[in-house]
């Protein structure tokens, strides 16, 4: 039994990677075991957080098209980000800690990548307070940071069918190439017994994630519900 599933997924545009995250998410009691989904996008975009204000976001960002996550948050921009979402059902150790813990726990998991591919970093002892609604901006405790600077952050959220988290690393200057990192970050994976499958969504999951694309995210309806 596979103790963490990987995905990697092709680019898609901001409904559909928003879309297939949720879709995971609600798969969670069905598949029970943890999903490490890796994706990237077709056009530049930005996400925000699921309890923002749209009006204050759009005034925030020129980044179109903006789409509302299913987590919290502050405004993510999306072009050439490494971008990557983790799901766990119920009956998984992470979905019992607080959320703090499993937002320290995630940028270990990706110091200790970065730290295979000879980089340092550090988590982010406090925060730092610089632009409110920004997520690169400032940064948060156990944020990750590369000489001073916000790389990786994320949001999430706990619902009755599974924790999902959301996040982003924004490459540096000497970043290695990203499909190096997602190889470091499955090789150093804390989930254990260290048991990875590579998966492909079915049928099922793949229609449920089209519907919430075309039905929910890709609406302003939902998007800017507030």
């Amino acid at each position: 039994m596979a103790s963490l599933l990987v995905l990697r997924s092709a680019a898609g545009d901001a409904p559909f990677n928003m879309a297939l995250d949720e879709a995971l998410l609600e798969s969670m009691p069905r598949l029970d075991v943890p999903v490490l989904r890796f994706y990237s996008w077709t056009q530049p975009a930005a996400s925000f957080g699921y309890f923002q204000r749209y009006a204050e976001v759009s005034r925030l960002t020129l980044l179109r098209p903006l789409v509302r996550r299913p987590t919290g948050g502050g405004i993510v921009p999306h072009a050439a980000d490494w971008t990557y979402s983790l799901a766990f059902p119920v009956t998984h150790e992470w979905y019992s800690l607080t959320a703090l813990e499993s937002y320290r726990r995630v940028h270990q998991w990706i110091q200790s990548a970065f730290t295979e591919l000879n980089i340092q970093t550090d988590l982010a002892a406090s925060p730092f307070k610089a632009a409110a609604g920004h997520c690169f901006v400032g940064y948060e405790q156990s944020d990750l940071l590369w000489r001073g600077q916000k790389i990786a952050g994320a949001a999430q959220r706990r619902r009755k069918d599974g924790l999902l988290i959301q996040g982003s690393v924004q490459p540096q200057p000497n970043s290695p190439p990203r499909a190096e990192w997602e190889t470091a970050m499955v090789s150093v994976s804390p989930l254990l017994p260290s048991v990875v499958k590579e998966f492909d969504p079915d049928p099922l999951l793949t229609h449920r994630a089209t519907d919430l694309a075309l039905q929910k995210y890709s609406q302003p309806r939902y998007n800017e519900q507030r």
